[in-house]
């Protein structure tokens, strides 16, 4: 649940930008919650032709969100797939490569210096909210398993963050996803998951739970964990006999690979701290609604954050971290993209304004509906 302050803070960090390709607000706000532990990267010129988003909802602590914030998307860019234009084969290997930098000297040396403090009691390291701006540390040797030190055992924070990020390139759209943030695309106004939420009774993650040796109690790993995937937490992925898509609790992210048409009006990729307060077809609506008469976007998250934040602490919803990126494409696209295969968001009985997206797909584009 969290430790709640007695008021809620509701000053926000805000951006908006734009390319050739998309333009895009974001906002993001502490709330009711004791500390922000959720971070975000707003890259729109990740290369001459590609876009990249992404948000990180941190667990036990925020630094592990600020480490995805300020490196997911250099190691996307790093990898040998990129270079021959598989983005989805190189942003899976980013997602697992965060749990293998965040071991070690240098690991330790690096969640360390992005924490306020660390905790000499109980290891664990506490920090700000972090924006990364394009081309930080871009350059540096790839050098993190050599160095040597005091630390060079760490296995790596125990804390963790889930993972949604969006890569736009031409009328390619790579979503990606470990946890329960998610992405949404409107496509006629039509509100279509683009990630699935992994909890731990989905049957897929519960099945691999229990045969790396875990348990599932009141619907939580182990009893604490209530996401089934994540990076970071590596007390989960101490099996050593198993790799790590097949861990208690693994980095391995559902990737969604959309074509985009001209249809299409929005992404939006935000931490559960929306969705626990509106279905994905609210949203949407609620995006439609704001974008009549507000042209910033940014101005439309704030307002969406606005919605969403609780009266008081008394119900639990509206009351975590809340971080929105939206984003809108430039048009047109060019023709001939597919249907969206949209993914059902959890196991769990969706709301009423959802139960029509998440059981059928949408007609192509162009389609008559």
């Amino acid at each position: 649940m969290g430790i709640y302050l007695s008021s809620p803070k509701t000053e926000k960090f805000s951006e908006d930008g734009e390319n050739a390709r998309v333009r895009y607000g974001l906002s993001s706000m502490q709330g009711w919650r004791a500390t922000m532990e959720d971070a975000h990267a707003a890259i729109p010129d990740l290369d001459a032709s590609t876009s990249f988003f992404g948000v990180y909802d941190g667990h036990g602590g925020k630094v592990v969100a600020k480490f995805c914030a300020k490196y997911l998307h250099q190691q996307v860019l790093k990898h040998e797939a990129y270079l021959h234009g598989d983005i989805g084969t190189s942003v899976q290997k980013a997602f697992f490569r965060m749990d293998e930098m965040m071991r070690g000297q240098r690991g330790w040396k690096e969640l360390a210096a992005l924490g306020d403090k660390l905790n000499k009691f109980t290891g664990m390291i506490e920090g700000l909210i972090w924006s990364p701006k394009n081309g930080d540390g871009n350059n540096h040797v790839d050098d993190w398993a050599f160095e040597e030190g005091p630390h060079s055992d760490f296995s790596g924070p125990t804390s963790g963050c889930t993972a949604c990020v969006a890569i736009m390139r031409g009328n390619q759209l790579i979503v990606s996803n470990a946890g329960d943030s998610r992405c949404v695309i409107s496509r006629k106004g039509q509100a279509y998951n683009l990630s699935r939420d992994h909890k731990p009774d989905l049957e897929v993650e519960r099945e691999r739970i229990l045969k790396a040796g875990g348990f599932i109690h009141a619907g939580r790993v182990n009893g604490s964990l209530n996401l089934a995937r994540a990076i970071g937490d590596m007390e989960f992925k101490q099996n050593k006999f198993l790799p790590a898509e097949k861990q208690i609790v693994t980095a391995n992210p559902d990737i969604n690979t959309v074509e985009l048409c001209d249809d299409d009006n929005f992404i939006v990729l935000a931490c559960d701290g929306i969705w626990d307060c509106m279905s994905s077809q609210q949203l949407v609506d609620f995006i439609h609604e704001q974008l009549k008469s507000e042209s910033k976007l940014s101005a439309v998250c704030e307002r969406v954050l606005d919605r969403c934040l609780a009266p008081s602490t008394a119900g639990g919803e509206g009351c975590d971290n809340m971080t929105m990126i939206l984003v809108q494409f430039k048009k047109p696209f060019q023709s001939g993209a597919s249907a969206v295969e949209e993914l059902p968001a959890s196991s769990e009985t969706l709301p009423a304004s959802d139960e029509a997206t998440t059981e059928t797909k949408p007609a192509e584009c162009g389609s008559s509906s």
